[in-house]
């Protein structure tokens, strides 16, 4: 075990924010980290790939432990399906194009999305029509407060959208260090009636797609949409699509009949902030180093130089005229810090 000091954390997200950490440790095996949280330090700061978050600061009290465990090895199988144990080191893309040329079905759709596989049940992740919560099977922990290994089952979860247990009434109690998938080996369930994917594969003259085509597809949508991070700093989409009353809903609908919506329940419709925060005049524009991505207006940027501070104040701005134009409350889907 190596605890370093003053870190920079500027390659350790993928805003690329140049702040610096205090205290640094790297963990790449499940032991590394049970020794770790034994270590007197008032706080540990969990870091995976850096996608989701937004670092507003040096972090100069907690020990910041950056999660890199590495590995995937298939726990059981039978003529349908497969059961994929990944570790929470794994990149999620990388693991995903090893399944499908596996012939693995299940997470296609959620190809290119940044980050890794441990902090991927944080979030439930999803995207183009599917979540991870539709292939999670469970996932292994560490009670940071014991150093106990816990098991979390899909309900133990508390699975919503963009959301779980882990970031409600469990956050920063545990550690996740591996995730359970259930995949398809045979007859996949694909899923491909969800935003423009039906209108690239139609491009690529393809009329029966395999897990591979449709993985290229997505990674082509996301291409012409998000910019790459390793070229413009960014964490994808910054925020949330609200998910209101029907109510709520027809009286938007009446102002705004053009908006586009997506039935989630019964008694709820989802709205894409995308449209909205675009309506109220935020693509595309720069405000110094921090922006709004020209071809993606959920994707917050940085060109360069801008603070943490500057992202999140540029955020604060267009959730608050959003509000006001609309009467629509969109939120961070990205951790603040």
């Amino acid at each position: 075990m190596n605890i370093r000091h003053n870190i920079s954390l500027k390659n350790y997200n993928t805003f690329g924010i140049d702040v610096f950490a205090k205290h640094f440790v790297e963990a790449t095996s499940v032991s590394d980290l049970q020794n770790i949280i034994k270590l007197d330090y008032p706080e540990k700061f969990l870091l995976g790939g850096g996608s989701n978050m937004l670092l507003t600061k040096s972090i100069d009290e907690a020990l910041v432990v950056h999660v890199n465990i590495k590995g995937k090895e298939i726990i059981d199988k039978d003529d349908d399906s497969v059961y994929i144990k990944a570790y929470a080191g794994e990149n999620w893309h990388k693991f995903i194009l090893w399944c499908i040329s596996q012939n693995y079905g299940g997470l296609e759709n959620m190809s290119l999305i940044p980050g890794n596989v441990g902090t991927a049940p944080i979030q439930n992740i999803g995207a183009y029509g599917r979540e991870l919560k539709d292939n999670f099977v469970s996932c292994e922990t560490i009670e940071i407060a014991t150093g106990k290994i816990k098991l979390f089952t899909k309900e133990d979860c508390n699975f919503g959208y963009r959301n779980s247990v882990f970031k409600t009434n469990l956050k920063g109690q545990f550690i996740i260090t591996s995730v359970t998938f259930k995949l398809t080996r045979k007859n996949h369930i694909t899923n491909t009636s969800y935003g423009a994917i039906e209108a690239e594969l139609a491009s690529m003259n393809i009329e029966k797609p395999t897990l591979y085509d449709i993985s290229n597809a997505v990674i082509a949508i996301r291409q012409s949409k998000l910019p790459d991070p390793k070229v413009l700093g960014n964490c994808g989409s910054f925020f949330k699509n609200p998910v209101v009353s029907n109510s709520v809903f027809k009286k938007f609908k009446l102002n705004f009949p053009e908006a586009p919506s997506y039935p989630v329940s019964e008694t709820e419709t989802k709205i894409p902030a995308g449209w909205l925060i675009e309506q109220a005049g935020f693509k595309g524009k720069r405000f110094g180093d921090a922006g709004v991505h020209k071809n993606q207006a959920l994707v917050l940027v940085n060109y360069g130089k801008a603070t943490g501070q500057d992202i999140w104040n540029l955020a604060m701005t267009i959730k608050s005229v959003v509000f006001e134009k609309f009467g629509i409350e969109i939120n961070p889907e990205v951790n603040i810090y």
